[in-house]
């Protein structure tokens, strides 16, 4: 991925805490500017973790895991469309639909080295930590015959450390994510296997 930088640290307006698009208008969305099936599914997995993480370990509310499954979902939503503005034009459609802010500065974070937006939140750190390897563990599982089914953190880990395997894949990123937060590579990798594999 080229330089995309946002050139703003400020997101959203604050005014709109707590305002979702709809289960209905987020799929249409994906519908209209994600025909690719496979980052449609990348998509969804990563909002799966996301919601989890937010139940399990941050305690969230309704609310609160909705915000952070809703921002899994839409991080790539301009990508595939939109490719030499990613991140900017699916920002700008959820400003435009007063999204909660904290949501949209979560996805303007997804990706600090080319978006230029720190993550701060640990929602915004997260989603950093979970793209990258949310993608490498289903790489992973699809050169499995039985996927996720019997798929352990070791065997993940030796990919991890194989440059030619799921090269596009960038391990700087999962580094740097991963030294944002307090919990080890191998937790997080249980984590985002036991989380998505359900995910179709």
């Amino acid at each position: 991925m080229s330089q995309l930088l946002l050139n703003r640290s400020e997101f959203g307006d604050p005014a709109n805490a707590g305002n979702l698009l709809s289960n209905e208008e987020a799929n249409q969305l994906l519908e209209e500017w994600v025909p690719n099936e496979r980052l449609r599914l990348h998509m969804k997995q990563v909002a799966a973790v996301m919601k989890a993480w937010a139940i399990q370990r941050e305690g969230a509310d309704e609310a609160t895991a909705r915000k952070w499954e809703q921002a899994g979902l839409l991080h790539d939503a301009d990508w595939e469309k939109y490719p030499n503005d990613h991140c900017r034009v699916i920002i700008e459609e959820l400003e435009r639909r007063k999204v909660d802010a904290e949501l949209i500065c979560c996805i303007a974070s997804h990706g600090p080295r080319y978006f230029g937006v720190e993550p701060v939140s640990v929602m915004d750190k997260m989603i950093y930590v979970f793209d990258e390897l949310s993608g490498f563990i289903h790489a992973s599982a699809l050169i499995r015959p039985t996927r996720y089914e019997g798929m352990d953190v070791k065997s993940v880990m030796k990919k991890l450390k194989t440059p030619s395997f799921a090269a596009q894949v960038n391990r700087d990123d999962i580094t740097d994510a991963l030294a944002r937060i307090d919990t080890p590579l191998e937790e997080i990798i249980q984590f985002i296997i036991d989380h998505q594999k359900a995910v179709e």
